[in-house]
């Protein structure tokens, strides 16, 4: 019996008795609260301030597709630091692997342009 099996053991058991321990609150939460609603509590609030004036009832694409354009960048520029982190280790393959991804980030984001997607007209 190797010495990994009591540690095992000693983590399934805490995952369990946390599990258990958590169904329980969310029963006895469900069971015990208040269940009172009124128009108050079903207010929408933001920020402390009170609602003013409806909400439109749409939001123009355009905002989206800015918060995807941003997030996709966003998320693929930081491809760029645990590379800039290794850069002497990785050699010419990195180099070239990183350039090639570079070049296809860029290729985007002039698609991006060329098409109007960054107009916010």
């Amino acid at each position: 019996m190797p010495s990994s099996y009591p540690a095992a053991a000693a983590i399934g058991l805490m995952l369990a008795v946390c599990a258990a321990l958590v169904g329980g609150m969310l029963y006895a939460a469900a069971k015990l609260g208040p269940r009172r609603a009124s128009r108050t509590k079903l207010e929408p609030f933001e920020c402390g301030v009170d609602e003013v004036a409806p909400p439109p009832a749409q939001f123009a694409v355009k905002y989206y597709l800015v918060a995807i354009l941003f997030l996709m960048f966003d998320v693929e520029i930081a491809f760029f630091y645990p590379w800039a982190a290794a850069f002497f280790q990785l050699g010419l393959t990195g180099y070239l692997a990183m350039g090639f991804f570079g070049a296809v980030l860029a290729a985007v984001l002039v698609y991006e342009w060329r098409s109007g997607a960054l107009e916010w007209d």
